[in-house]
């Protein structure tokens, strides 16, 4: 095959190997000085701070590193640029530079430690995540009471991005980090500015939406709309969840200001805060009233009391998580003012700029309304027919449990990566950016793949053991749609990936196309399934229809990211790559299945079952999986096995 291309050093000397062996003793052939690594090369690079338009040049102590980008979460905001791509042009290559030292500097370490404490603190707020919607379903179960929480509980997030968030992470942040370095005050006065522009902006829209709760329960929802009774419900819990937008909005500057500042922690630990208050309120909410499988609560019989308690406790959270940064900022040496003088310092122009943000963020709350309606329709029809955890709650629960994966693996494989392709773009080394995409795409997939097929596989005994406590029939029904959305995550996970190309670019109009084809082909294959699938199935099927939109996005993105690079995207490795690692999942899934199934007939669908279930389908799953991939010589596969051998021999 192709021989693989390697890439220098900012020394000019020091080979960087992105060819991933499939013999280990060829590393050490390479690297007689120990075990080999073949991700060594990555942690190197995190050490070196990113600017788009300067060249490479070598590390030093007086280099201040770059503030590390948020999760990332739809668009990856930091990442992008507002403004048309630029035409890159070949830069010359800088003069050799003495090595730099084996071991970072202060401030390079200091990154570093920043970076895990960033890491640290978003695996935890996903963890305390995923345990609140453990929580919330023991309270009010997974049917329509549910529902009608999830669509007054998702109407702030979606109007906040709408209106500004989105906007706010791609254009205002970056510019607040230029004025925190060009200013002669260090940016006080523009991030200020920034800060009341958004209290003034949010405040205002918090009220008229707040005002407006019913018509946009109608909009988002016409299934509750028609029933008084989930109406009521529903419009009492939006009153209260709505007002969480301005703290939204709050926690996002603050939060970016201290990253400005070098503080990094705050922003990544204080969601953490939040997911506790959540816990705290639906499991005092269990103390007064039981729980669902106990109280059997639905939108008729729910109290005022209940709804206050939820939605008082709902608020609280988020402004919790606000204020909390206060303390973070006082000891960083901000001092926030109130400052109306906007005019002439950047944010008319900032605005404007932000205008792909705005449609690409458009694109994706269209889709999500289409998704709701659809969802809440068919699950109170559902409902009525004795079919509960059929609806949004089901949808939404199981796309939390799959896009795990995604967020733990992938994301945190291009945080890596993404450095190395953003400098290499700015070189005009299109090489060099196919070769760090295709390592991303490969080094992912040993991972993805197999969690893919788990979820097929094993979906039900999955959802069965964490969702017990909401009544075994919806339990059940939500792992046919985490079943449903498995295989999915292969295309949506290669999306990821691939995008990362056009934002090193500072290409933002080419995702947002490609935003627009991934959303058209949801909505319209969620509409087909609600039109021809029975009303409890219907929620299962826009879950196939979710991973089919993005395998049919990852088509289009895959193509022009391709011309983009000369025509050459390493596309026969990865395939290759991807064929051997989904063989060798194929027949892993099969025996996985049928050890579940063959257990759960046994000792019964229940939480022992269940856990026994998954146990046992999980030995067999990767037992199976990681033999054939050897067998198959899957390299990726072994060059981590090599790594982790070689961690834990040192």
């Amino acid at each position: 095959g192709r021989p693989a291309r390697r890439l220098r050093g900012r020394d000019g000397s020091t080979p960087l190997a992105l060819r991933v062996h499939a013999d280990p003793r060829e590393d050490r052939e390479q690297q007689p000085q120990g075990p080999p690594d073949a991700f060594a090369h990555l942690y190197r690079d995190q050490q070196q701070p990113y600017d788009p338009h300067r060249p490479p040049q070598p590390a030093s102590a007086e280099t201040p590193p770059a503030p590390p980008a948020p999760p990332f979460s739809g668009p990856d905001p930091t990442a992008t640029a507002a403004e048309p791509a630029p035409q890159q042009v070949p830069v010359p290559a800088p003069e050799p530079a003495a090595e730099p030292p084996r071991k970072g500097t202060g401030r390079a370490a200091g990154l570093l430690k920043s970076s895990a404490v960033m890491a640290a603190g978003t695996l935890v707020s996903r963890l305390t995540g995923f345990l609140r919607t453990l929580v919330m379903a023991a309270a009010i179960g997974v049917g329509t009471l549910n529902d009608t929480y999830q669509v007054a509980n998702t109407l702030p997030t979606m109007i906040y991005v709408l209106v500004g968030g989105g906007a706010l992470n791609a254009v205002f942040i970056p510019q607040l980090v230029r004025a925190m370095k060009n200013d002669d005050d260090g940016g006080e006065a523009y991030a200020n500015r920034l800060l009341t522009v958004v209290i003034v902006l949010l405040a205002g829209v918090t009220t008229v939406c707040v005002l407006a709760a019913p018509v946009f329960i109608r909009m988002m929802s016409p299934s509750i709309a028609s029933d008084p009774e989930q109406m009521d419900v529903a419009v009492a819990f939006a009153r209260y969840c709505l007002p969480t937008m301005f703290f939204m909005g709050l926690h996002v500057v603050l939060g970016q200001v201290l990253n400005a500042r070098g503080h990094f922690g705050a922003m990544m630990w204080t969601p953490v805060l939040n997911n506790i208050v959540i816990i705290a309120t639906f499991g005092s909410f269990i103390w007064a009233f039981g729980s669902f499988t106990e109280s059997g609560l639905d939108a008729g019989t729910m109290t005022p009391e209940g709804v206050r308690l939820l939605g008082i406790g709902t608020l609280l959270g988020l402004a919790v998580q606000a204020l909390a940064m206060i303390p973070y900022l006082r000891a960083a040496g901000f001092r926030f003012r109130l400052r109306f003088d906007w005019r002439g310092h950047g944010l008319g122009k900032a605005a404007r700029l932000a205008k792909w943000t705005f449609f690409f963020v458009l694109a994706n709350q269209i889709g999500m309304v289409v998704v709701t309606q659809l969802a809440t329709w068919a699950g109170s029809t559902a409902e009525d027919q004795g079919h509960t955890g059929t609806g949004i709650t089901a949808y939404n629960y199981a796309l939390l449990l799959w896009q795990m994966p995604q967020a733990i693996i992938t994301v945190s494989v291009m945080t890596a990566v993404l450095p190395r392709i953003s400098r290499a773009a700015s070189d005009g080394d299109a090489g060099a950016v196919r070769d760090d995409i295709s390592y991303g795409l490969r080094t992912s997939a040993v991972a993805i793949v197999p969690c893919a097929f788990t979820f097929l596989a094993l979906g039900v005994p999955i959802t069965s053991l964490l969702y017990a406590g909401s009544g075994e029939s919806g339990a059940r029904n939500i792992g046919y749609v985490l079943m449903a959305f498995g295989l999915g995550l292969i295309p949506y996970s290669i999306q990821y990936v691939v995008l990362r190309g056009f934002y090193a670019y500072e290409d933002t109009r080419t995702p947002f196309y490609n935003t627009v084809i991934v959303a058209a082909m949801n909505a319209a294959a969620s509409g087909l399934c609600f039109l021809v699938l029975p009303p409890r199935w219907v929620v299962t099927g826009m879950a196939a229809s979710y991973g089919l939109a993005y395998a049919i996005g990852v088509g289009v993105a895959w193509k022009r990211l391709k011309k983009r690079l000369g025509g050459d995207l390493d596309g026969r490795r990865v395939v290759r790559s991807y064929a051997r690692l989904i063989g060798a999942a194929l027949p892993a899934a099969a025996a996985a299945w049928a050890a579940g199934h063959g257990i759960t007939r046994a000792l019964g669908q229940g939480a022992t079952g269940s856990l026994a279930a998954l146990a046992g389908g999980s030995v067999v799953l990767f037992g199976v999986f990681f033999l054939a991939a050897k067998r198959m010589r899957v390299e990726e596969l072994t060059a981590m096995v090599g790594m982790v051998r070689g961690r834990l021999g040192r």
